[in-house]
């Protein structure tokens, strides 16, 4: 019998076993791409049928200027602008640090006004009235000083954002690591002969190809243990290739480089030979993208390149994320589109800078925590963030790249690695098998800290895993003068037991300050906050220092200029205003401590029932995971009890293990199998309905907790004004 070609979703009927095109169903279950089944598009369609008018918004310093819809925030017109403001809570109004001021009277040919945006709400007016002290020292007038996520535009205007609410640039930290990895991709590339067609033979170029090809990858295979050659009927082309492949065959006088995907679809054809073959390993967190250029040939990552993730402007965290999305009509398109809009320009970019033709990427890895996985998929969140928080699929899914709209070769496949639970997902995986706990003889508990932390532990006998919200204090948010780990942000903190006099390092400048730092007219404004790493140390020094008690009190009766009562409450500064860009001296505030315990408690807390599941005190060796757990000191995190006990040189930071292991699966295909078992298997401990889960935080909340000993940092924890760490001030650097 004569094969048919399956036709895919672009049209005809399918029948008959053959080699074609179209789609069958995978081993987990899910339809492969072209199979018919409707797929979101990646503009999820808006209501467009309120008309509304514009007004003129200028922003200053930057002087960017434009028509902006009325009913639009500020902060989302200064987006439209490319004018970035700082925000770390969703447009909740809990926050602050987007604040700005509408300048009023005449300017050049704006008529401005603060009675040009919308009327104020009760929470944006308790957050302003009750600071107004602080904004007169600062020199912002209360009554022109709006949060821009919740003043709407109604008139025209002029916006003076404050140097504390501009967002600079994030330094992200993701770059590959060396890792020893079987060379062993999903994609390969044939180079084939066809049998030309002719009178007496006049068979299809489908089933001709279908044929050169199986014999081709019989000659290269055929010895190898265990191939079975497949039938020529059992390979199948995407569509696109069929389009394309009857000039291709002529133009190479019946010689083509074909390009298939395990080892079934064809999903590239090129006339003659051909060799550039690449694939892109993508990390898609909820702070920042970060994708990996590689040579699927020789394994080579030719090219890095990250990003913040512009969802940021949306929400600091995967909780805030979600609410978006409730809170907002159009908030899954707007969050879809911001995430994939953001990766395809990694791309195009990574792909211009090392002169590589996007027709030449064929195949993509995409990982990320469930949340980023869903919204990167342009799945609504919504079920995520109720019980039973259950995600559109565990599986692992393969895509198009077509399907996305992202700027590669069409036909390349888009590989998701499966999601372990709720709120452990792809990038859990993904670290999985970057570090293999499954392959080892001791128990490890791998953390991946951030807003959500992912933790996993075990070994060759079996892992558990769960995860916990944090919230974003690690990462500078919801503290008062906290900021991204960008230019300006005080990166690493120490205290002087004896004098309780600090110094630091700044993102941006070389050495330690302040008194190495030159603030002169020129260099004025070289501390604008403090940054995550910082927190931690601030707070672990401030506690080793006896500054703090394990409570988390502030000692008062302690003698320095640095300790004072501030507006809020106790507080300890960190750099006097002269020092700042911002006029204002940079403290510590008790608020900030109390955001500490609750985040590092929640962590500890985490850690500890997971280990209880595996019927283990404590670790042979934790692995600290993500961009933020290589930055911060391991030393300070056991202090505060952040991490259980354990010899600090059995605690090692990895990297972006996320971006390693992404890169991993992309090649070598074994591993997405791999992966997909211990998706499958791994056991899932629910921390909300865990009835110690309550006590057990409580325990957590003191410096480093109130019951569990700590004896790997006991004797960097000073007793009676002795301090063993003190010697580290007697040497400059």
């Amino acid at each position: 019998m004569e094969p048919v070609v399956r036709r895919g979703p672009e049209g005809g009927n399918r029948s008959g076993r053959s080699a074609g095109l179209g789609a069958h169903i995978t081993q987990n279950g899910l339809p492969e791409p072209n199979s018919g089944v409707k797929r979101p598009s990646r503009r999820i369609p808006m209501d467009k049928s309120t008309h509304t008018e514009s007004k003129t918004v200028v922003f200053q310093p930057s002087g960017a200027r434009g028509m902006v819809e009325t009913g639009t925030s500020l902060r989302r017109a200064a987006a439209q602008l490319g004018v970035d403001i700082e925000s770390i809570c969703a447009d909740t109004a809990t926050c602050g640090k987007c604040r700005v001021v509408i300048e009023d009277g005449q300017l050049g040919n704006i008529g401005s006004s603060p009675d040009h945006a919308s009327v104020m709400r009760s929470t944006e007016e308790l957050w302003i009235t009750k600071r107004a002290k602080t904004w007169r020292k600062m020199g912002l007038d209360p009554d022109r000083l709006r949060l821009s996520c919740q003043a709407l535009v109604e008139g025209d205007m002029v916006v003076f954002v404050p140097e504390s609410s501009r967002a600079n640039r994030q330094i992200i930290r993701k770059a590959a690591t060396d890792r020893h990895i079987e060379i062993n991709p999903a994609v390969r590339r044939y180079y084939v002969e066809v049998e030309p067609a002719t009178l007496e033979n006049p068979l299809g170029d489908v089933e001709r190809v279908a044929a050169a090809l199986v014999a081709a990858m019989t000659r290269i295979h055929g010895d190898a243990k265990g191939w079975i050659a497949p039938d020529p009927t059992d390979i199948w082309f995407d569509f696109h290739v069929v389009r394309t492949m009857g000039n291709a065959i002529r133009q190479g006088d019946w010689k083509l480089s074909l390009t298939v995907w395990h080892g079934r679809q064809v999903i590239d054809i090129r006339p003659g030979y051909s060799e550039d073959l690449y694939g892109i390993a993508a990390d898609i967190g909820s702070t920042a993208i970060a994708i990996y250029l590689c040579d699927l040939i020789t394994g080579e990552v030719v090219g890095t390149d990250s990003m913040m993730n512009p969802q940021t402007a949306y929400g600091d965290d995967i909780m805030s994320r979600m609410a978006y999305e409730n809170e907002h009509d159009d908030g899954l398109a707007t969050l879809h589109e911001a995430v994939v809009t953001g990766l395809d320009k990694l791309i195009k970019r990574a792909l211009r800078n090392h002169h590589i033709q996007a027709i030449d990427v064929h195949e993509l890895t995409v990982v990320g925590n469930t949340t980023m996985h869903h919204l990167f998929l342009g799945i609504s969140t919504k079920h995520l963030g109720m019980a039973p928080f259950v995600p559109t699929s565990h599986c692992a899914l393969d895509l198009k790249a077509r399907d996305l709209s992202i700027s590669v070769n069409p036909s390349a496949n888009v590989h998701m690695l499966p999601i372990a639970a709720s709120f452990v997902g792809a990038d859990a995986m993904a670290v999985v098998i970057a570090e293999e706990p499954h392959e080892q003889d001791e128990n490890l508990l791998i953390i991946d800290i951030g807003t959500n932390a992912e933790l996993i532990a075990g070994n060759r006998n079996g892992l558990v895993c769960t995860s916990t919200p944090t919230g974003p204090a690690f990462e500078g948010a919801h503290i008062e003068y906290g900021m991204r780990a960008a230019d300006g942000a005080i990166e690493r903190i120490e205290i002087a037991p004896d004098t309780l006099e600090p110094r630091y390092s700044v993102i941006g400048i070389d050495g330690w300050g302040p008194d190495r730092f030159v603030f002169d007219d020129s260099e004025h404004g070289l501390v604008k906050g403090i940054c995550g790493s910082a927190i931690i140390d601030g707070v672990a020094e401030m506690f080793r220092s006896g500054i703090i008690t394990p409570r988390g009190h502030f000692a008062t009766d302690l003698t320095s200029n640095r300790i004072r009562q501030g507006e809020f409450g106790w507080e300890y500064v960190i750099a006097w205003k002269d020092e700042t860009s911002i006029g204002r001296d940079i403290p510590i505030t008790l608020t900030d401590v109390r955001q500490i315990q609750l985040a590092k408690a929640a962590l500890y807390t985490a850690s500890h029932l997971l280990l209880r599941e595996l019927e283990i005190e404590a670790p042979d060796k934790i692995i600290l995971a993500g961009a933020f757990g290589s930055q911060i000191d391991k030393t300070k995190a056991m202090i505060l009890g952040m991490i259980p006990d354990c010899p600090l040189e059995r605690v090692v930071s990895v990297g972006n293990a996320a971006g390693d292991g992404a890169r991993i699966a992309l090649l070598n295909r074994r591993k997405r199998t791999e992966a997909q078992e211990i998706a499958r298997t791994i056991r899932r401990v629910e921390l909300p309905i865990d009835p110690d889960f309550q006590r057990e935080y409580m325990l957590a909340l003191n410096f480093p907790h109130m019951a569990h000993e700590f004896t790997s940092v006991t004797h960097l924890i000073p007793v009676h004004g002795t301090d063993p760490m003190a010697e580290r001030f007697s040497t400059s650097s």
